[in-house]
């Protein structure tokens, strides 16, 4: 017997079968990234929709995504123990609720980022000291090129981006709009909206507000059939550019849906002046971010606030930190708003 099991043996006699020793709760988060990498395996695979119909044994599964049928049970019994499979019986696997968020066609999958975070994005974390020591991007680092300037070189990767931006925020976007209220307004500028999926939830919610969908070229390109499919294209311009340089003019409300996290002060600054120059002087700017709490409480932001620090050179921000960038680009907060989703809604006005 290990000493890791004869502890388990010791600590559930004592303790209770659930209890941990400070060892074993730091073994867990030790191995944490062979959980993500684990996930990221079977997304990339597609093991979740195989199993939308039920159950199938392992031999069909590996058959069916030409896996070795021994190593792919290790794999999904490795998932079943933290409950995002389960085995129905020996060597038949199932969806569990946590599983079925892999499919691509669940209404909030996170597939798309698990994969996301399982490539490219996994590795810049292996040079998470380069970040802690300097204060500069891990990616940039490793790779020799900014995030975003890869994408715009590589279509697949961009893809799996956009698939993971819109079914992570699509929570956050539903959750927008049950949080603000946008019917006073006559023209929302959703500034770097990706696909569209955000000014989609708020013009079908606001029959008689207009919008405009700003954001980089092929990002806009993609938008067209989503917004076209919503049903809005008569309330809802696409305009292609890069917020670092203007965004469009005339909107009395301007949204950045978690854009901001991905800079630095000084770039947040620059894309915040921007919106400055372009808002109506009775509009009002909306932020849609975590703000991280005061405290040692868990929040999942304090860990997205490390990911920001390897991969784009971002952050999450405290009120105080908004509070500051906002008032260096001309704008006051007025408002922080929760919603039922993780981030908030930060209201500021022109000043």
């Amino acid at each position: 017997m290990s000493i890791i099991d004869r502890n388990i043996v010791i600590t559930n006699r004592e303790n209770g079968a659930n209890h941990l020793t400070p060892s074993q709760k730091l073994l867990q988060m030790i191995s944490g990234s062979w959980v993500a990498q684990s996930l990221y395996a079977v997304a990339k695979l597609s093991i979740a929709e195989l199993l939308k119909d039920g159950p199938q044994h392992i031999d069909q599964l590996a058959s069916a995504v030409e896996a070795d049928p021994q190593s792919l049970y290790r794999l999904l019994r490795a998932l079943a123990s933290v409950e995002v499979f389960i085995e129905v019986e020996d060597s038949r696997f199932g969806l569990t609720p946590i599983g079925e968020v892999l499919q691509i066609n669940h209404p909030y999958s996170l597939r798309a980022l698990a994969i996301l975070w399982g490539e490219e994005q996994f590795e810049a974390w292996s040079n998470i000291l380069t970040s802690v020591k300097t204060g500069q991007c891990a990616y940039e680092h490793r790779t020799g090129i900014n995030f975003f300037d890869y994408l715009n070189q590589r279509t697949e990767a961009a893809r799996t981006f956009n698939e993971a931006m819109i079914s992570y925020s699509q929570q956050t976007h539903n959750s927008v709009v049950d949080a603000y209220d946008f019917s006073g307004f006559n023209k929302v500028i959703d500034v770097g909206g990706g696909h569209g999926s955000l000014i989609s939830s708020i013009l079908k919610a606001n029959p008689n507000l207009k919008g405009v969908l700003f954001d980089i070229p092929h990002a806009i390109e993609g938008a067209k059939q989503h917004i076209q499919s919503a049903g809005i294209s008569n309330r809802c311009e696409l305009v292609a550019g890069d917020f670092l340089k203007s965004v469009p003019s005339g909107g009395d409300a301007y949204i950045l849906s978690v854009i901001i996290h991905d800079w630095d002060d000084e770039h947040s600054i620059t894309i915040l002046k921007n919106c400055h120059n372009a808002i109506d002087k009775n509009g009002k700017l909306l932020l849609v971010e975590m703000v991280i709490p005061s405290g040692n409480d868990p929040y999942f932001g304090k860990w997205l606030d490390l990911h920001m620090l390897v991969m784009h050179r971002g952050r999450e921000r405290n009120e105080t930190e908004y509070r500051a960038i906002l008032d260096a680009a001309g704008f006051k907060l007025t408002n922080i708003m929760p919603t039922r989703f993780l981030p908030s809604v930060i209201e500021a006005v022109p000043v």
